[in-house]
């Protein structure tokens, strides 16, 4: 075994320590790029109850841009992306932009309840189970987030806490897109009358 004496090789032990303990902490899966997707697949639709007992149904935010949040109160880096999701709803609920966090916590709305009180989140918040999770892909790390375009495709999958920029860029460039998906801007339709 080699032991390090210099500054140099500490700090390189110091980050490979790190880095070995993030990665435990979030999975083997790497974190997926912020660039959204050109060939999207129909996000998965769920039937899910919110703290009042209402069904949440992704179909009911077609048209709309929406995060799905895979999340839990016990996960660290839920709790660092939590704010930022509330931000991004304050500034864009207008745009036609909503946020669903679909909570994993084996606890119900016993953790989950006070959790979202005592953070005032201001998104739906529903209680995840083990077929929607399946539905997506088996969800395996928290947090797991997709961006969902107004078509109801998946455009944009992040696995692990990302870069507040990433969902920024991706809300954005999402929001802006009024061609379907496509990649491409969208043209208005020009309104003839009959003669």
């Amino acid at each position: 075994m080699r032991i390090f004496t210099s500054r140099s090789g500490a700090a390189l032990c110091a980050g490979l320590l790190v880095a070995a303990l993030a990665a435990a902490c979030n999975s083997s899966k790497p974190v997926k790029a912020a660039g959204l997707k050109d060939d999207r697949k129909p996000a998965p639709d769920f039937a899910l109850k919110d703290s009042d007992g209402k069904t949440v149904r992704l179909s009911d935010y077609r048209g709309k841009v929406v995060m799905v949040n895979f999340w839990a109160t016990w996960c660290g880096p839920c709790k660092i992306e939590i704010p930022w999701f509330m931000d991004f709803q304050r500034k864009n609920r207008d745009k036609g932009f909503a946020i669903i966090g679909i909570s994993m916590d084996d606890d119900g709305w016993d953790a989950v309840k006070p959790f979202v009180n005592e953070l005032g989140i201001n998104y739906r918040i529903v209680l995840g189970n083990d077929s929607v999770t399946q539905a997506y892909g088996g969800v395996e790390a928290l947090p797991t987030t997709f961006l969902i375009d107004r078509e109801g495709k998946i455009a944009a999958v992040h696995v692990g806490l990302a870069a507040k920029s990433d969902f920024e860029d991706g809300i954005d460039q999402l929001l802006a897109d009024h061609s379907g998906g496509s990649g491409r801007p969208g043209v208005p339709a020009l309104l003839i009358r009959p003669r």
